[in-house]
């Protein structure tokens, strides 16, 4: 968005709306801002997208604004899991069991694979120590399978385009799966297809990621509030809503426990879960990001 306001004669008016597919169907919408958008402009748009009946958050720019950039580790984590050998209904059975509606490499296949690499090519180039496309998802995007509008990607699907099983076939075009590092309490894989990987390691890698990358955007200054961060997350990209959102469900974690589990992430995959600087601190002086809500 600053760069379309860089090239216009009128930079104070330009700003984003980022409605979320199906449009119908999803109630967000980002409201982007640069730093020379006025005020008046924004609250213009804001009061424009609630009369279209839309839940409205405030985003400054930035890759992926708020809701793609926190989906982005979630989805790529999970095609992390694929790339070690973890079964895809394994992982999406996983995440549904968490709340998600639906679970991450179902998403892929919905949004489009082709999509998909477009918006993980964008921020691998942004955050290329936290974000590096997985192997297996790069591969069956090259093998022309585009998900649901293809009626061929991770899944199988009929002529009117309803999802099946799993199409096996897919696991063909995975690359062999490097040398894994072992989950506590968990003996390394052979090579191949293992499938198998507890439920409660799946959702802490990817949803660790997912919750990391929201305090980076808060201690950035992408969203205004920890309250808008749960809502984009709720209503963007389908977080459990039971579950509050990113940041309401660190607090029901507590940050210090947050902070402890990313650290150990982070000592057998350096670098794609080093916590934020910003829950290092919280968790350090025992704050929270609803302390209203503390008794």
């Amino acid at each position: 968005i600053a760069q379309i306001a860089a090239a216009s004669s009128r930079p104070e008016r330009v700003l984003g709306m980022h409605f979320f597919s199906p449009v119908h169907k999803m109630p967000l919408l980002e409201v982007i801002t640069t730093g020379q958008t006025l005020p008046e402009v924004t609250a213009t748009v804001v009061a424009y997208g609630k009369k279209l009946g839309k839940t409205v958050i405030v985003v400054n720019d930035g890759p992926g604004f708020y809701a793609n950039r926190i989906l982005s580790p979630y989805i790529n984590e999970a095609g992390l899991l694929l790339d070690s050998g973890v079964r895809v209904d394994t992982i999406d059975k996983a995440l549904v069991a968490f709340g998600f509606p639906v679970g991450p490499i179902t998403l892929i296949d919905e949004v489009g694979l082709d999509v998909a690499s477009k918006a993980g090519k964008i921020m691998s180039e942004a955050f290329p120590v936290r974000m590096q496309p997985a192997r297996s998802l790069q591969a069956v995007v090259t093998s022309g399978r585009y998900g649901r509008k293809s009626k061929k990607g991770f899944y199988k699907y009929d002529d009117e385009g309803k999802k099946g099983a799993v199409d096996d076939s897919v696991y063909k075009l995975f690359p062999a799966p490097a040398a894994p590092v072992p989950e506590p309490d968990q003996p390394a894989a052979g090579s191949g297809v293992s499938g198998e990987m507890p439920a409660d390691q799946i959702q802490q890698r990817t949803v660790l990621a997912m919750m990391n990358e929201a305090a980076r955007c808060l201690s950035e200054g992408i969203i205004r509030s920890p309250r808008d961060g749960d809502v984009g997350a709720v209503f963007g990209i389908g977080f459990p809503p039971f579950r509050g959102g990113p940041f309401r469900y660190m607090d029901t974690l507590g940050l210090k426990v947050v902070v402890q589990r990313l650290e150990e992430l982070n000592s057998r995959f350096p670098g794609r879960f080093e916590p934020a600087d910003l829950l290092v601190e919280m968790a350090r002086g025992g704050h929270s990001f609803y302390p209203e809500d503390r008794v």
